[in-house]
């Protein structure tokens, strides 16, 4: 399936986040810095992306028609993901922080049916709940499962304030990201392509980008130069290229429960790229054992995800809530 495809390649970009992320915590960086000069250096190139295309002012419209939907569901999809991601690195190590992340997979699968479908029939327009997939998260436990295996050789090491201040705010930006996202391509309604929507949804998060900066010069002071050049790589990197990519994988399947699980349990990938980026950029070692193991599990399950929404991807279409209450009835 191709939108797999273009979530492994946005995961690819995505692991620079954990990368760099954890070398400038290495060089004293402050979390604050690197969370908020992301989104700040990410604004100016979406702008010129989306001024290029001569589609600026439908993105405005949109964020005028619903300013509150626009505030919150990009603060929870982009604030309350990226900042405690960045804090988690801080006071946890790398290798925590991404496998945390992968709770991700899971949540995109559990808040399925917190959201509906609009589709056409005789009768007009029927909104349907959407069910929860129960063979996408069986798949996406088992690539968790992997990931648990690739920690578990470092889970010694760990004490309880460690777990407690590197695992509950990444647990939050776990169920943050799949649901501002999803969240957002409700509110659009399709009327908006993916460049446009990574644009407004960084111009709505500006006044909580601004408000951290401002913390940020009171309680730490000013950037250094080489917290602001990689900053400035991963905006690049994980902010434009890999957003951009998950969202149009994301986007192509929106109206399929099954098969936006598989793009989401993409992100699982982002270990692999992680442990071979550390191996490389920061001299760590390569994992074995049981590690090893964990990452088969992974690809087993992303290949299990591509067989499974290809053969079941249509014959499974969600039931229409009237249909339901007759059964009731």
């Amino acid at each position: 399936m191709k939108e797999i495809l273009i979530g492994i390649l946005a995961s690819m970009f995505f692991a620079f986040t954990f990368i760099l992320n954890r070398s400038m915590e290495l060089t004293g960086g402050s979390w604050i810095w690197s969370s908020s000069l992301r989104f700040l250096f990410m604004l100016p190139f979406l702008f010129l992306i989306v001024l290029v295309r001569c589609n600026l002012k439908q993105v405005i419209h949109e964020m005028l028609k619903q300013p509150f939907q626009w505030l919150c569901w990009s603060f929870v999809g982009f604030v309350l993901f990226y900042a405690p991601i960045t804090f988690a690195a801080a006071f946890g190590p790398g290798w925590l922080v991404a496998g945390t992340w992968q709770l991700t997979i899971v949540a995109g699968v559990l808040i399925g049916p917190l959201f509906f479908n609009t589709i056409d029939t005789n009768k007009g327009q029927l909104k349907v709940r959407n069910k929860l997939q129960t063979r996408a998260l069986l798949v996406s436990f088992l690539i968790l499962c992997g990931v648990a295996l690739i920690q578990f050789q470092n889970a010694n090491h760990l004490t309880l304030s460690t777990l407690v201040v590197g695992v509950l705010p990444v647990v939050i930006a776990a169920f943050a990201y799949p649901l501002g996202n999803r969240k957002m391509m409700e509110v659009c309604g399709g009327r908006l392509d993916t460049f446009q929507r990574v644009f407004g949804m960084t111009l709505a998060s500006l006044p909580f980008w601004f408000a951290l900066s401002a913390f940020g010069f009171v309680t730490v002071g000013s950037p250094s130069t080489d917290q602001l050049l990689q900053t400035f790589i991963v905006a690049i990197s994980s902010g434009v290229i890999a957003t951009t990519l998950f969202f149009i994988a994301t986007d192509r399947v929106r109206n399929h429960q099954g098969k936006l699980a598989a793009v989401e349990a993409t992100q699982s990938t982002q270990v692999l790229f992680v442990i071979f980026g550390e191996v490389v950029l920061l001299s760590t070692p390569w994992p074995s054992g049981l590690a090893t193991a964990g990452i088969m599990i992974i690809v087993l399950g992303m290949l299990l995800h591509s067989y499974f929404t290809q053969k079941f991807g249509t014959k499974h279409p969600p039931v229409p809530l009237y249909k339901r209450e007759v059964q009731k009835l």
